[in-house]
């Protein structure tokens, strides 16, 4: 304990707190519409093409942070334009996917030296966060809370019946490149906590263990955000208390709040909430 706190006088030990609050907030609320709208797959496919954003920066000489944030936007794009349809999404992202990845180990192959940085966004590296890095997060996550705010009732409406709110008038294949643009951002943020080879962790684990927690949308986002905010803060603590990689514990921890929502929390929580248990609560 005393050796924790003699970690938080350090400017990067600060500056990783800083950067793991804003990320969890953000991979929080955006991980809820991510489960709801089954887009796990997609977010595989961001990360690992923002992989390739990151590889081509670092070989033009460039930030491979703004190369990981370009190369996801122009994913989510390319996606958007092509995978309108759920049906045919899947395979969309799986051809994009597999193109990326090939032109990531070429931009590799091309590089005259050993691509640190580049290999580094594999695996995250949140004790490396510069202060600068952590005010261009709270930049890029101020602005994709506000986009996601501004879109909240359409888009949530869009994800829970698509066919009605297309017949009302709701532009649902422009709110799904908004909402691929919106989760971009928040795959660039997560990346630097947990890599690219572990994203579904913040992107994906939230969302799921809060939908087995309550069925209302808005309890789902809370629960949502507290999950990533214990697992990422939480993980972080218990890296700079054992040395290991924050990414380990990221996950471990996880995937605990995963099990214990689905099979301890999640079905008492429910079972409160079914007509049938409103006498016994009464009496």
């Amino acid at each position: 304990m005393d050796q924790l706190r003699a970690l938080l006088g350090y400017g990067f030990v600060q500056n990783a707190y800083a950067a793991g609050l804003v990320i969890a907030l953000v991979c929080g609320v955006v991980s809820r519409f991510v489960v709801a709208r089954d887009m796990s797959f997609g977010v595989h496919a961001l990360a690992e093409l923002g992989f390739t954003g990151a590889a081509g920066f670092v070989l033009a000489g460039l930030s491979p942070v703004l190369g990981l944030l370009t190369g996801s936007m122009l994913t989510a794009l390319f996606i958007g334009a092509l995978g309108t349809r759920v049906r045919g999404r899947d395979t969309v992202v799986g051809v994009t996917m597999a193109f990326g990845l090939g032109l990531g180990v070429l931009f590799i192959t091309l590089y005259p030296r050993y691509a640190t940085e580049a290999f580094a966004i594999l695996f995250g590296t949140i004790t490396g966060v510069s202060r600068s890095d952590v005010a261009v997060m709270v930049a890029i996550g101020a602005v994709t809370l506000a986009a996601l705010a501004v879109v909240y009732r359409p888009l949530s409406f869009a994800t829970v019946d698509p066919e009605v709110a297309e017949a009302r008038g709701v532009p649902v294949g422009l709110l799904g490149v908004v909402f691929l643009l919106i989760m971009a951002a928040a795959v660039a943020e997560a990346v630097q906590v947990v890599g690219v080879l572990l994203i579904l962790t913040l992107m994906i684990t939230p969302g799921a263990a809060a939908e087995r927690l309550t069925p209302q949308p808005g309890r789902a986002i809370a629960w949502s955000v507290a999950i990533a905010l214990l697992c990422t803060l939480g993980g972080i603590t218990l890296a700079l208390a054992t040395n290991a990689p924050v990414s380990v514990f990221v996950t471990s921890l996880s995937f605990a709040c995963y099990l214990l929502a689905r099979f301890a929390l999640g079905p008492r929580l429910r079972s409160d909430l079914r007509p049938d248990a409103a006498p016994a609560m009464r009496a």
